[in-house]
């Protein structure tokens, strides 16, 4: 059995400022401005980072007048973790498997 964690998610959550926004998602849907104010990074290369989430399924997307919500999928972060734990589960029921060496 192969079991295979989606390394492409990873890479977008691995950037510090991302995890940080995704973090604040958690807690409540903020507009772009809230996360100015909350991460202290500059407006530009936060729409940078929130386009990222939002092309690899992370956040979504809510117009509200001039601005723009935005909320967090918390099933794409349950099934990042699903996949960890099958992960963990496959290493406890092999960890007395051991490859003979040539």
């Amino acid at each position: 059995m192969m079991t295979s964690v989606d390394t492409d998610l990873i890479r977008v959550l691995a950037d510090p400022l991302r995890l940080q926004i995704v973090t604040l998602l958690a807690r409540e849907t903020l507009c772009t401005s809230h996360l100015v104010e909350e991460t202290g990074a500059k407006q530009t290369n936060l729409s940078n980072h929130l386009k990222v989430l939002r092309e690899a399924g992370v956040v979504e997307t809510e117009p509200c007048g001039r601005f723009t919500y935005y909320r967090l999928k918390p099933d794409v972060i349950e099934a990042l973790a699903g996949q960890f734990a099958a992960l963990a589960a496959t290493a406890r029921d092999s960890a007395d498997s051991k490859r003979a060496c040539p």
